[in-house]
């Protein structure tokens, strides 16, 4: 609990969080209408007074660091906390990015003339007020207000006490960048300071706040979800598979996997489980690449056979083909054929992202049209389901949900749709 929890009763944090949402309501008013090279002119600043203002940046992710790691968090929370002046670089990068790409307000999704003279066009509209609650990322921070603010919507951000010190200085900057530039800097608000139960109060602000993206592990997502009485846009725990096909190249494998799994453990784009074909001639050579990489292999039966002597692996179990590991541990299963490695994904992915190794197009397409997740890949590492890999600029997280949008989210999939209809004088017969 906050100091400021403890001063404050239950109606009257309530009160506070209501009222930082209603101020949100009212900067989004004033930002669904701002020019896009208005909008694109406070991103560049922002990036600018990211780099400018560095070292304030760093000193605040220092002491959330040094916290962390006196609590004794994970390694990889404690590397998707941490900043260093490239990742600093990188966001402000990321904004610019952001910058150069087109407005989606106002673009007409369709646009006609009816048989009675009605001219009729959907257009493009900013949501609003964004909520968004996350853990331990602030890169976040940076990606959501970003989009937000791109996308003319207001965001409400609740960054989780583990980066409260880099949070509070990220949204520090971008709200003096926004009142420099004469625009409402209510449009980037915290309420970090409230808590968890500041959070319970946020979801449950129907009519305040349009929609909620929970971001972050899946204790996080599925309390949001089963809490919340605002809409909400659930984001993925990624269990990803690969699946390594019979006709795999081993060069191209090893390279692919090697990154899938090595490159940045700690996100949820990190290949999770491994399924082999047992007629791939690349395995054991694959396998041993990860072994000598510093992957644990959990595996099963089938596949402890192919492994070499030395190779640092624990008997697989059912907990294994569901976790999340977001470290350099694997789930290694071997198959005997593509719809055995479909019906495993079924069974236990979480909808994030699948993908194939192979040299057979029939193979590629079975597995393709068989994936029911939000992002299937062929023969390239799953590291790019990115919205900046994807040429998004930034994502505000990863839907894997049906509903709106799924996938990597970026700027048009934080508005919704108005119907402007024209007429001279008809009336309905």
């Amino acid at each position: 609990m906050t100091d400021q929890q403890e001063d404050l009763d239950t109606e009257e944090l309530t009160l506070a969080v209501h009222s930082i949402a209603d101020r949100a309501r009212s900067a989004s008013r004033v930002l669904g209408r701002v020019t896009r090279d208005r909008k694109d002119r406070l991103l560049l600043a922002v990036a600018a007074a990211l780099v400018e203002r560095r070292d304030v940046i760093l000193a605040a992710n220092r002491s959330d660091v040094d916290r962390g790691r006196e609590a004794g968090t994970a390694e990889g929370l404690l590397d998707r906390l941490s900043l260093d002046p490239d990742r600093i670089a990188g966001l402000a990068d990321a904004l610019a990015q952001l910058a150069a790409l087109p407005d989606p307000v106002g673009t007409a999704v369709r646009a006609e003339t009816l048989p009675n003279g009605l001219r009729m066009r959907q257009v493009r509209v900013p949501l609003g007020v964004i909520a968004a609650i996350y853990e331990a990322r602030p890169n976040v921070t940076i990606d959501i207000a970003g989009l937000a603010l791109k996308s003319g919507n207001a965001v409400v951000l609740r960054g989780g006490s583990a980066a409260a010190a880099t949070n509070a200085a990220l949204v520090g900057i971008i709200r003096d960048t926004l009142d420099d530039h004469g625009l409402p800097d209510d449009a980037v608000l915290s309420i970090d300071e409230y808590g968890r139960e500041g959070a319970r109060v946020l979801m449950e602000a129907r009519g305040r706040i349009d929609v909620l993206i929970p971001r972050g592990g899946r204790d996080l997502i599925q309390s949001a979800v089963t809490t919340a009485r605002v809409p909400v846009i659930e984001t993925g725990e990624g269990n990803v598979h690969i699946f390594l096909d019979a006709s795999a190249d081993e060069d191209m494998a090893t390279a692919i996997l090697l990154n899938a799994k090595t490159q940045r453990p700690s996100v949820c784009n990190t290949m999770e489980t491994l399924l082999v074909h047992s007629g791939a001639h690349a395995a054991p050579g694959v396998l041993a690449a990860l072994a000598r990489a510093g992957v644990t292999l959990h595996v099963d039966d089938r596949s402890r056979a192919l492994l070499p002597e030395d190779a640092n692996s624990v008997p697989a179990s059912d907990d294994d083909w569901r976790r999340e590991y977001m470290q350099l541990d694997l789930a290694v299963r071997t198959v005997d054929s593509v719809q055995e490695a479909l019906a495993h994904i079924r069974t236990w992915s979480t909808g994030h992202s699948e993908a194939i190794i192979t040299n057979d197009l029939a193979s590629s397409e079975e597995f393709v049209a068989g994936i029911d997740s939000a992002a299937v890949l062929v023969n390239a590492s799953t590291r790019f389901i990115d919205g900046g890999e994807l040429g998004l600029g930034a994502e505000v997280g990863i839907s894997t949900q049906k509903m709106h949008a799924r996938g990597p989210m970026g700027l048009p999939e934080l508005t919704t749709t108005k119907w402007i209809v024209q007429g001279e004088g008809q009336i309905r017969r």
